[in-house]
């Protein structure tokens, strides 16, 4: 499980965030790797290749009230990531899958589960909005993890 932001800019550092709160709520889920991403880099292409499963927990541009979750799975999210600029990341999440895809080791199951963000201002913690709606991303990323481990999706 990949959490991705800039944890200094508020809501940018929401996946970084809920994915600390799935860490400290479900420390050892069998199989799951939780590795915080940070602002991407080229550095993770590698990680995303060495997995079947991947779930990616970020901020996005879902056009929607802050502290919306929205998860998108396989080829809904590969769309999603398509549309252009959704991250303010310098490399984005659609760079790391466009390698994964070159390199013919995309992930088989992927999901991003996105939240809408109220700001980007400097600060440690999000918005009351994006951190009320983490319980229900790891509601989510739970229920992908069961739906995979029984081999559905």
């Amino acid at each position: 499980m990949l959490g991705i932001g800039n944890t200094l800019l508020s809501d940018e550092g929401a996946g970084v965030h809920a994915l600390e709160y799935l860490r400290r709520r479900h420390p050892e889920i069998p199989g799951v790797h939780y590795l915080d991403g940070g602002t991407l880099s080229f550095t993770l292409a590698g990680e995303i290749e060495d997995v079947d499963n991947l779930i990616v927990i970020d901020a996005a541009q879902l056009q929607a009230a802050p502290g919306t979750v929205r998860c998108m799975t396989g080829n809904e999210m590969d769309r999603f990531l398509g549309q252009g600029k959704c991250s303010v990341h310098e490399v984005g999440l659609l760079d790391l899958m466009d390698i994964a895809r070159l390199m013919d080791a995309l992930p088989r199951r992927r999901a991003l589960i996105a939240i809408q963000p109220e700001m980007f201002c400097w600060g440690e913690a999000p918005s009351a909005p994006v951190s009320q709606a983490f319980p229900d991303v790891a509601t989510q990323a739970l229920n992908l993890i069961e739906q995979w481990a029984g081999g559905c999706g």
